[in-house]
């Protein structure tokens, strides 16, 4: 066992001493010892309930014949750090996130890992660790949150944004701000739009590296507890037959997930997502397998923001199974693929059949015959950027407008918020990328207020920092290379005419190549925005949104 390394023999009675300290007995040090990295805090609702959640791993773990150790892994909310500071930290704690699992899972060589995350950057960091420490590993979220209500319509955290705009232009009053506070977010779990918390449990289930119904069984249901029992159980199977994270997600597994992906319309961080876990299992994913994926996976479901389902409905109607077994019979996954569960995904599929076909269409009749998620070259991004193309309204597929270009997300957002934003312009968002921003801040703001003041057919707005999950409208991200790395963004002008045409999965600077180069040779980099702590180092060694946003 990998962890005799830290308990047997002569030499390892003072390391004894200290795990009795802990008051383990000798019966325990016995057996395998599985590390329980639990998220679980108060500041986020998604986590709120995860030492739940952990005490039924543990319990699996127990009955399985292992012994748990739970050690704890930090989270950010999203939702709380959106439209401030908080927000450029979000995406950069996910590499903290990978990096303090293994260095404690190193300093405790655990014989094997269950992952306990929820939201955002906190489920692509731990299979990251995962992957990077390649023992046997297993993930199980906390699940998604219920949708509110509100004046009859289920609504969710985006609500909240789009009521902003709303209100502004005096469609609501002050009483139903505060009637959507209260009801926006009714229960624990990661909210339940098809945002990037559930995006990642979801392809989780996809991916092999979660059991089945990880995705979608609700936050506060008594089958989460049991799947988690059940995942505290099958991580002493994973150990006993030496199943290793890179075992399992492999090119086809990766392949996998982005099908699964488009059928959903999962939020475009799963690109920037997809992009890390690939690299941590040393596979090559060029952004041009998405285009490959998406051109023959169609969107088969409409989930909030992109329609009015919501993560509850998608459960109700078969779950991420159900989408995948209907994929599979139209030979659009790889039902061969190993999974955690020890069997493969079309075993694991099996029988799962769509029971609501509103909430999961079939192939033959799809919400679009393309996926959900589409990748755009340019010169405005010669290294790509995306869109989540399901969350976009089809008149907005081949745009033309004005460039009205900000330097920061706060300078975007009040000129919306004022009026100075007009159909037909093009909002650009820039230095806001991985080394810009730093951390690629999420736009959820400014989109949601396009949104709400009801200009979302009308205006286009593209970044070099990401969007919310919860985003949308013509929003296009990860525009690479970002602006403080001297892209093409970086030389933009009010005015500029650019063209988006996302059915051909082009984006275009209608300027000549002479006037681009002229403009790029005359620019300078701005000084970096932040200068000291952890911010200015991952500044430095971030890489591009195309790579991943990985450290270098």
């Amino acid at each position: 066992m990998r962890s005799d390394t830290m308990k047997k023999g002569a030499s390892r009675l003072p390391h004894r001493s200290i795990f009795k300290a802990l008051g383990l007995t000798d019966e325990e040090l016995k057996r395998p010892i599985i590390g329980v990295v639990n998220s679980g805090n108060e500041l986020i609702p998604g986590h709120m309930h995860l030492d739940k959640i952990a005490e039924a791993v543990k319990a699996g773990i127990r009955m399985a014949g292992g012994t748990p150790m739970e050690f704890p892994a930090i989270g950010v909310c999203d939702g709380v750090a959106m439209n401030h500071m908080g927000m450029k930290y979000s995406l950069a704690t996910r590499e903290i996130i990978a990096d303090s699992i293994e260095a404690v899972a190193i300093a405790h060589p655990f014989d094997g890992l269950v992952l306990i995350p929820s939201c955002d950057k906190i489920v692509p960091g731990m299979i990251m660790a995962a992957l990077r420490l390649n023992i046997p590993s297993i993930v199980i979220s906390g699940g998604p949150m219920m949708a509110g209500r509100f004046d009859g319509q289920s609504i969710d955290y985006s609500s909240c944004y789009e009521a902003i705009g709303k209100y502004q232009k005096g469609e609501y009053t002050g009483e139903d701000l505060k009637k959507i506070e209260d009801e926006a977010c009714p229960t624990c779990g990661s909210c339940s739009g098809m945002f990037t918390a559930n995006s990642m449990n979801c392809l989780s289930e996809a991916i092999g590296i979660a059991l089945a119904g990880n995705g979608t069984i609700p936050a506060f249901y008594s089958k989460r507890l049991r799947l988690a029992k059940t995942t505290g159980m099958k991580i002493m199977e994973l150990v006993a037959s030496n199943t290793k994270p890179r075992d399992i997600i492999t090119m086809e597994a990766i392949r996998n997930a982005i099908a699964v992906d488009m059928a959903l319309g999962c939020s475009s961080n799963t690109v920037l997502h997809l992009k890390a876990i690939a690299h941590e299992a040393e596979i090559d994913f060029a952004l041009e397998l998405v285009n490959e994926i998406s051109g023959k996976t169609p969107n088969l479901c409409r989930l909030s923001p992109a329609g009015s389902h919501h993560l509850e409905d998608l459960y109700f109607a078969g779950g991420v199974e159900a989408v995948m077994n209907e994929l599979l019979k139209n030979g659009l996954i790889n039902g061969g693929a190993k999974t955690v569960s020890g069997k493969t995904i079309g075993e694991n599929i099996a029988g799962a059949e769509i029971l609501n076909k509103e909430v999961i269409r079939k192939v033959s009749s799809p919400y679009l015959k393309d996926g959900g998620l589409a990748i755009l070259w340019g010169n405005l991004a010669p290294d790509g950027c995306v869109v989540k193309r399901s969350a976009v309204d089809p008149s907005m597929y081949h745009y033309k407008g004005k460039a009205r270009v900000f330097n920061s997300e706060e300078e975007s957002l009040e000129a919306i918020m004022n009026g100075k934003i007009s159909p037909g312009d093009v909002v650009v968002i820039r230095y806001e990328g991985p080394k810009g921003g730093p951390g690629m801040s999420e736009m959820l703001a400014p989109t949601s207020a396009i949104a709400g003041i009801g200009l979302d057919k009308d205006v286009a707005l593209i970044t070099d920092g990401r969007f919310s999950g919860a985003t949308r409208g013509a929003s296009i991200g990860h525009v690479s290379p970002e602006a403080m790395a001297g892209g093409p963004i970086c030389i933009i002008e009010d005015g500029d005419l650019i063209e988006i045409n996302i059915s051909e999965n082009k984006i275009s600077l209608l300027l000549s190549d002479g006037e681009i180069e002229k403009r790029l040779k005359s620019w300078q980099p701005p000084g970096p925005k932040v200068k000291e702590g952890y911010l200015a180092r991952y500044s430095r060694m971030v890489t591009s949104a195309s790579e991943g946003a990985v450290l270098e």
